[in-house]
C-alpha cells in the first residue's frame, strides 16, 4: 500500500488517491517536490509594439504539445527589471495553460530551439511552469503530465466564461516515478510509437467521418445508380418510355378537351438525332446535349418536369370538407417517404395555403429543407385532399398513368438537388436564397 508522510505527521494511506499501480521498483512523488523552482504562473505583462523580449502567453502554447513563439507579443521594457533572472524561460521549461475555455490544461514543452533570436522569453500570468530537477527524465514528466492533460480541465475552478487551473492543484498531482534508466527507455519507446499512435488517430477520425456519410452516400449512389437504368436489367421486351409519353400526351390532350386541365402553350418535346438531344419549344429546334447530366439507356427518354407534371395545381373542394393540412415539420426529410397531417376543414386552409391531394408528389422549395430532401408522395389524407406551407412545390399526375413513387426518388437524387441549385443560381439565388422560387423554374427541370 502507498502511504505518504507529511512533516511531522504520521503516514497516511493514499491508495485510493493514486490513479494506478505502479512496479516495486517505482516510487509515487508529489509534483512540487520534483521541480527546482516554485510552481507558478508568469506576471500580468504590459505590452510593447516592438522589442527583444517575448511574453509567453497560452496562445503560444499550441495543439500537439508545440511551441510557436511567433505568437507571442513584445514586453514593454519599463517593467522588464520587474522579472529576475530565474523567470526567464530555459530549455526543457514545462508549460500548463491555466485559464481559458477549451485550452485550460494544454500541456507544451518549451526548448532553446523555439526562440526568436536567442530572445529572452518571460511568461504571462496564463501559464504555469514546471522546472523539473536535474535528476530526472524532463521528456519523462512532460509525458506524464500529457497523461493528465484530459483531467486537467476538469479540475479548474470557476464560472464557465472564465475557468482557472490553480497551481496549487498542479503541484499535488502524483508522478510515477521509475529508475532513470527505465525513464530513458520509456521515452525512447514514446518518441518510437507516438507517431504511429497520431497517424491510427487520424486514419480512425477518417474512418468515424467515412462511416458517418457513408449510409447517405450510398443511397445517393444508389438512387443515381436507379434513374440511370444500371440498377435493374433492361428488358427490350419492355415498352419503350417514348410511346409511354404518347399515350401521356393523347391522355392530356382528352383531359383539355373536357375542360380539366389547360394547354401548355410551350410544350416541350425532346427527342434525339445523330447520338445528341434535341428540344423542340415553340417551332424550334435547339440542341440541349450541355442540360442533360447523363446518359440512359435507348428505351428511355427525356422530359421537361412541366410536360409530364401539372406543378402547384389548386383543388376544388367544398367548403365543409375535412382535408389533411400539412405544415412543414410534418413532412420528413432525408430518403424517407413519409409525412403527416392535422385534420382541418377546408373552408379554413383553401386560401394562403397550397394544395395538394393524395398520390401527389410535394417538394420543399426553401433551404435548407429542400437540400435535406423534404418531400413526399401524399397519401392517406382524408377525403384524398389538403393544403399546407406555402414552402411547397406540388407535382399532380392529371393522366393518372405515372408511378408517383419513381418521381419522388427523382426529385431525391443529387442530380435534381444540383440542377435545382443551378437553375436558382442562373437566375441570381445564392447558396443561402430559395431554388425553385417560381413554378416556372422546376418545370424547366429535365428528367429521365
Amino acid at each position: 500500500m502507498p502511504y505518504e508522510k507529511v512533516g511531522k505527521n504520521e503516514p497516511v494511506c493514499i491508495a485510493d488517491e493514486v490513479p494506478f499501480e505502479i512496479p516495486d521498483s517505482w516510487e509515487w512523488a508529489r509534483l512540487k517536490n520534483l521541480v527546482i523552482k516554485e510552481i507558478k504562473r508568469g506576471k500580468s505583462p504590459k505590452y510593447a509594439s516592438d522589442g527583444s523580449v517575448y511574453v509567453f502567453a497560452q496562445k503560444c502554447n499550441v495543439k500537439l504539445g508545440e511551441i510557436d513563439i511567433s505568437l507571442a507579443k513584445f514586453l514593454d521594457m519599463r517593467i522588464f527589471e520587474k522579472y529576475p533572472v530565474e523567470e526567464y524561460m530555459v530549455d526543457e521549461d514545462i508549460i500548463i495553460n491555466s485559464t481559458g475555455n477549451g485550452t485550460l490544461g494544454r500541456i507544451g514543452m518549451f526548448r532553446d530551439s523555439d526562440r526568436i533570436n536567442d530572445s529572452i522569453i518571460v511568461p504571462d500570468s496564463h501559464v504555469t511552469i514546471i522546472r523539473a530537477c536535474n535528476q530526472l527524465k524532463k521528456d519523462y514528466l512532460f509525458y506524464v503530465l500529457k497523461y493528465y492533460q484530459p483531467f486537467l480541465e476538469k479540475l479548474g475552478e470557476g464560472s464557465t466564461n472564465q475557468t482557472e487551473l490553480r497551481p496549487s492543484t498542479i503541484a499535488e498531482l502524483f508522478i510515477p516515478i521509475p529508475p532513470i534508466k527505465e525513464q530513458e527507455q520509456i521515452v525512447t519507446k514514446l518518441l518510437e510509437v507516438i507517431p504511429m499512435v497520431d497517424l491510427y488517430g487520424k486514419k480512425e477520425n477518417a474512418l468515424q467521418a467515412y462511416n458517418t456519410d457513408f449510409p447517405t452516400r450510398l443511397k445517393k449512389s444508389i438512387l443515381q445508380e436507379a434513374i440511370q437504368g444500371k440498377l435493374v436489367p433492361q428488358d427490350p421486351a419492355d415498352e419503350p418510355a417514348s410511346v409511354l409519353l404518347e399515350r401521356i400526351r393523347a391522355e392530356k390532350e382528352q383531359l383539355i378537351k373536357a375542360g380539366k386541365i389547360k394547354r401548355d402553350k410551350h410544350e416541350s418535346i425532346i427527342f434525339r438525332r445523330d447520338n445528341s438531344h434535341y428540344e423542340k419549344l415553340d417551332g424550334i429546334e435547339r440542341c440541349i446535349d450541355d442540360e442533360i447530366p447523363f446518359d440512359i439507356p435507348d428505351s428511355w427518354a427525356w422530359i421537361r418536369m412541366g410536360s409530364l407534371l401539372a406543378v402547384n395545381p389548386r383543388n376544388a373542394v367544398s367548403d365543409d370538407t375535412v382535408v389533411g393540412f400539412m405544415p412543414m415539420p410534418l413532412l420528413q426529410d432525408g430518403f424517407n417517404n413519409d409525412h403527416t397531417f392535422e385534420e382541418k376543414l377546408w373552408k379554413n386552409v383553401k386560401s394562403g395555403f397550397t394544395h395538394f391531394a393524395n398520390n401527389d408528389v410535394v417538394i420543399a422549395k426553401i433551404t435548407p429543407c429542400f437540400q435535406n430532401r423534404k418531400s413526399a408522395v401524399i397519401h392517406d389524407l382524408p377525403n384524398g385532399y389538403g393544403a399546407g406551407t406555402t414552402e411547397l412545390h406540388v407535382l399532380r399526375d392529371y393522366t393518372k398513368t405515372l408511378y408517383m413513387p419513381y418521381l419522388l426518388l427523382l426529385c431525391k437524387t443529387h442530380a435534381f438537388i444540383q440542377d435545382g441549385i443551378r437553375l436558382c443560381s442562373a437566375l441570381g439565388g445564392t447558396g443561402t436564397n430559395i431554388p425553385f422560387t417560381c413554378p416556372s423554374l422546376i418545370k424547366r427541370v429535365v428528367v429521365p
